[in-house]
């Protein structure tokens, strides 16, 4: 089951990380128009900022499952990968998924709304349909829970050896794309 959900956080956050070729291009454009041309534009940099918060939230998920993001591990390293497995399953149940369970049910009210009221950006040359952007907040943070369900669950098979034994859940890179690391 995890591999299935690995390969659609991999997916998305792949699908996602083109988005940074659209933010670089788009702040060329933006800062070209505006020392070049003398030309700024509100929508432009308004784009970049929708971009690049898509792009953040889209790709968050993906961190996650190829062990990307940003952890202190000086104590870790020093367990056993059983206390490992047991640690890492703790925190993601006990602290992780209620806190982003948190944030989720915070934001689709937030993105709700904004499509309720089609906003729009309060500058007059600003962009509309606001509420894209703003939706882009909790499903990111649904990717997030995804990978994080899936490695939890890679937690409890190692540490029960139900359906069947693996590897130790730390060493995600190997299994990413594969049904049998």
């Amino acid at each position: 089951m995890s591999w299935h959900l690995d390969r659609l956080v991999v997916a998305v956050g792949r699908f996602a990380s083109w988005l940074w070729i659209a933010v670089l291009i788009v702040i060329l454009i933006n800062v070209f128009s505006r020392y070049v041309l003398s030309q700024g534009s509100i929508a432009l940099e308004e784009l970049s900022w929708h971009l690049f918060g898509t792009a953040t939230m889209l790709t968050l998920g993906y961190a996650v499952v190829r062990d990307d993001h940003v952890r202190v591990d000086v104590l870790k390293e020093k367990f056993s990968p059983k206390a490992q497995a047991i640690i890492e399953l703790l925190g993601i149940v006990l602290l992780a998924l209620p806190i982003i369970a948190l944030m989720i049910s915070a934001l689709v009210p937030y993105a709700w709304i904004a499509w309720t009221y089609m906003e729009h950006s309060q500058a007059p040359s600003g962009l509309p349909y606001r509420f894209i952007f703003k939706s882009m907040l909790p499903l990111g943070l649904v990717f997030v829970m995804v990978a994080l369900v899936s490695r939890a669950t890679r937690c409890t098979t190692y540490l029960f050896r139900f359906p069947r034994a693996i590897e130790p859940p730390y060493d995600d890179r190997r299994s990413v794309g594969h049904p049998n690391p």
